[in-house]
């Protein structure tokens, strides 16, 4: 028998939930015959799947030791150098700033060579590897928490994001971002002058999940998500024929900016996959010039309240393409 009490990190979530990420390769048929068969009690009562649970509730297990969770090894922590580049932290959250070029975690399934990449050369492994140094995370604590990050970037492009120090931080950065509640502003380096200077792009994106690319279209597609993107020029640099835009975006699509700028015939500096700018890497750039730059939260209430109205901002000495305007 196993039999472990909930921690604050546990509580709030689905029996089913806990226990699929608690336990070591169980099948989830498997997992719902045990707790129908009651060989999952909650404080010592037969249990149900989708029960709530709390702080301090008592989880007795009598499954197979196969099934057991292995003991959380954090030596590889100890062996990291590196840090993440952090511009605000807290006791419930970091904004970190990604370079270009790095995963954001391992699940990045949909990146070009993502399964070569070791899970210690991603941000999240950083970030846990800083808390645990501070002593704010040990795995052997937890039972189905681990520091997560609320949103990602594609692998070369740049910018902030979000992490969550613990599970009710993370429910929380989730509905805000699922809810609009975080503005989200980058900066990008294309090609020409889009005319006008400041406007908003309408289109139709269609995913191809073979090709891992998408193709936008000015008109409804069967399976295609409109995509609406908004965008002002900073600066335009007549030596290089390039613009510097802000972005706002008010769809979230994959690829959304690459793909719906150069639709319109201004790929971005240093795009590989919707533009074909062989001297792009002439002037440096092998990563598509695209940075998240700024992040603004509005929150009126919750947990995370008192960062209604906070705006976090990359250190523009970071974004490399800047320098060419």
């Amino acid at each position: 028998m196993q039999k472990f009490v909930l921690n604050k990190n546990d509580a709030g979530q689905r029996l089913d939930k806990f226990l699929c990420k608690s336990l070591k390769g169980i099948p989830m048929s498997l997992l719902y015959k045990y707790i129908r068969k009651k060989r999952v009690k909650v404080n010592g009562k037969r249990a149900k799947e989708n029960q709530m649970l709390n702080v301090g509730d008592v989880i007795e297990l009598y499954i197979p030791d196969e099934f057991s969770k292995t003991e959380a090894d954090s030596s590889e922590f100890d062996k990291v150098k590196a840090s993440p580049v952090i511009v605000y932290e807290d006791e419930n959250i970091l904004v970190c700033e990604k370079r270009a070029g790095m995963l954001s975690h391992t699940g990045d399934k949909g990146e070009n060579g993502a399964a070569a990449i070791p899970e210690r050369d991603t941000l999240i492994f950083l970030i846990r590897a800083y808390l645990y140094k501070k002593g704010e995370y040990d795995p052997a604590d937890e039972k189905s928490f681990a520091p997560a990050l609320a949103n990602r970037l594609d692998r070369n492009t740049g910018g902030l994001i979000l992490a969550a120090k613990n599970a009710e931080a993370l429910r929380e950065l989730n509905r805000l971002i699922r809810d609009g509640a975080v503005d989200k502003r980058y900066l990008c380096a294309v090609h020409g002058a889009p005319a006008p200077k400041s406007g908003t792009l309408r289109g139709f994106l269609f995913k191809n999940s073979k090709t891992k690319t998408v193709t936008v279209y000015n008109s409804p597609r069967q399976g295609a998500k409109e995509i609406i993107t908004s965008y002002k020029t900073e600066k335009y640099s007549k030596e290089h024929d390039l613009s510097l835009l802000e972005v706002h975006l008010e769809t979230g699509r994959t690829h959304q900016i690459r793909a719906h700028f150069a639709s319109i015939g201004h790929p971005l500096l240093g795009e590989g996959k919707y533009g074909h700018n062989k001297n792009d890497k002439g002037l440096g750039y092998k990563y598509q010039a695209l940075y998240s730059y700024r992040l603004t939260l509005n929150v009126n209430d919750g947990p995370l309240a008192y960062l209604n109205g906070r705006t976090f901002e990359a250190d523009r000495r970071s974004i490399p393409f800047l320098s060419l305007f």
